[in-house]
């Protein structure tokens, strides 16, 4: 299970579809991005979408080809969109817990909770990818992340940051970037470009953390809603990619 940050093509055929399952613990509970991420977003707030979507194809890219390669080995019958819904409906299912995963009040855990969002709902778009035999590991998953998750408007742009937000991954690794800043001010900018990628409002996520008895109730709704439109945009897209001829590996 990945480590969290601390506390603190073809149509479905008419009968119905064995259900193939997710790789073990995946309906259990929601995975955050892994701490070094955290630690990346939080330097670099401002690409943070950009790092995110880098991260979650180098990570979650293998785990949505494997199983996508056992679904068929298991189920030959089954098809592109029966898979596609089955991610869909067990990634939204993840996304209505993810508003509860902290543990923590206020701003931290409003950046925390819509952070654990955005990873579940890029884990699911890579899914349903390779449902429709896309590479979930191809480099340009992640633009379309951001293009998916209304990041960008266009791939263009999307390409642009990428890049710009890989360069400065490099040079954090060589200098390091993180400097002395207010970390309100950090969390806050933080928060909204999460709360952008997860297609949830951040005012919204506030009121969840800050109001008694809201979070459940608000964050579920929220969470579940945004998630869901995510995975109609994602299968549109996938469906009408999945007979093309088959993208180049980048570099």
């Amino acid at each position: 299970m990945t480590d969290t940050p601390p506390a603190g093509g073809q149509p479905a055929t008419p009968t119905p579809q064995p259900s193939v399952d997710l790789p073990a613990g995946a309906v259990d509970a929601p995975e955050g991005p892994p701490a070094r991420l955290w630690d990346r977003m939080r330097d670099d707030p401002q690409y943070a979408p950009e790092h995110l979507a880098l991260e979650a194809v180098r990570r979650l890219g293998p785990e949505a080809a494997q199983w996508v390669g056992r679904a068929r080995a298991e189920q030959p019958g089954v098809s592109a969109d029966a898979l596609a819904d089955q991610a869909a409906r067990k990634f939204v299912n993840l996304a209505r817990l993810s508003g509860a995963v902290s543990g923590v009040a206020g701003l931290p855990g409003a950046v925390i909770d819509v952070g654990v969002l955005a990873w579940t709902q890029a884990r699911m778009v890579l899914h349903i990818a390779a449902a429709y035999d896309i590479d979930p590991l191809h480099s340009d998953r992640a633009t379309d992340l951001l293009v998916l998750q209304r990041v960008h408007k266009v791939a263009e742009s999307a390409r642009l940051a990428l890049g710009v937000a890989a360069g400065r991954e490099r040079a954090d690794a060589l200098f390091g970037l993180g400097g002395e800043r207010p970390l309100g001010r950090v969390m806050l900018q933080l928060g909204i470009r999460l709360a952008q990628m997860a297609g949830v409002r951040a005012a919204k996520r506030m009121v969840a953390k800050i109001v008694p008895g809201a979070a459940i109730v608000l964050g579920t709704w929220a969470n579940s809603s945004a998630t869901k439109d995510l995975a109609q945009r994602s299968r549109a897209l996938y469906r009408s990619r999945g007979s093309a001829v088959p993208e180049p590996r980048r570099p």
